[in-house]
């Protein structure tokens, strides 16, 4: 039995997807059990993250665990997860993680979810991944409401990773129990600009798409309007600074899983009814 958390998610979701294709057996942690659509081999639990006691039947006979960073008691979930006998986990993090720098909201959850899962004394394996092909959809709005899409910071360039690769990536991890004590860095094929994913888009869906730039001031404000302030912070420290660059495109997928990564127009294809609804 696997555990998978966030098995919903953008990336859950493809994990439990991998593992069932596998024909491994799937516990499946989900917010609402009864609203659940799963694959075949997964099976439903509640729980919350933030509250590890809730996870003790869940985890109950796992002998392996996929987990997502940043839940207000790390060590106390890697201890519950220690108790249930399990035998690997395989850690999302972030490509920060190792940078040290505690002033940046983002690295410093991610640094202290690695940190929890080493001192728990469980083997384990972090994803530092790159920025997400699932985060186009964020223009979804737009996209539905005209031809013009704002896109915050332009000049920036990502080897962005499509879930999908992310998943088959952890699956083989958590099924083989290999590649213990290492650190993983799935990307997708090419490093883009924003105006690049743009224009593959446009091409995907027969739509004259154009990409405007959004300054700095302009990125800033939006984004302060959805999140607290210090993650705003922390992304332009990344993408204006400089303090992280996901544009290096690294060998992770096909090393891991045998075949090569999707391009983000693969990406778009699989995903094209959804921006046409």
């Amino acid at each position: 039995m696997i555990f998978v958390a966030g098995a919903t998610g953008n990336v859950g979701s493809e994990v439990v997807r991998a593992l069932t294709a596998a024909g491994a057996p799937v516990r499946a942690l989900v917010r609402a059990p009864e609203k659940a659509r799963l694959p075949d081999g997964a099976e439903a639990v509640p729980g919350d993250l933030d509250r590890p006691d809730t996870l003790t039947d869940a985890l109950k006979g796992a002998r392996a665990a996929f987990l997502l960073p940043g839940y207000a008691d790390m060590p106390g979930l890697l201890a519950e997860v220690r108790r249930a006998g399990v035998e690997h986990v395989v850690l999302l993090s972030g490509g920060s993680a190792g940078s040290g720098d505690m002033t940046n909201a983002v690295t410093r959850y991610m640094a202290q979810s690695e940190a929890a899962v080493r001192e728990s004394g469980v083997p384990w394996t972090f994803l530092r991944p790159s920025g997400f092909m699932s985060n186009a959809l964020r223009w979804l709005p737009q996209i539905r409401a005209g031809d013009r899409i704002r896109v915050s910071f332009p000049a920036v360039r990502v080897a962005f990773v499509d879930p999908f690769d992310l998943g088959a990536v952890a699956a083989r991890a958590l099924l083989g129990g290999g590649h213990r004590g290492e650190i993983l860095w799935p990307t997708g094929p090419e490093a883009l600009l924003p105006a690049d994913q743009v224009a593959v888009l446009a091409r995907v869906l027969g739509r004259d798409l154009r990409a405007v730039g959004l300054s700095d001031a302009e990125t800033r404000a939006e984004m302060t309007a959805a999140m607290p302030v210090e993650y705003v912070d922390a992304f332009f420290d990344f993408y204006v600074d400089g303090s992280l660059d996901e544009s290096i495109v690294r060998p992770t997928v096909l090393e891991v899983t045998g075949r090569a990564p999707r391009t983000f127009a693969d990406w778009a294809d699989a995903h094209a009814d959804g921006f046409r609804r």
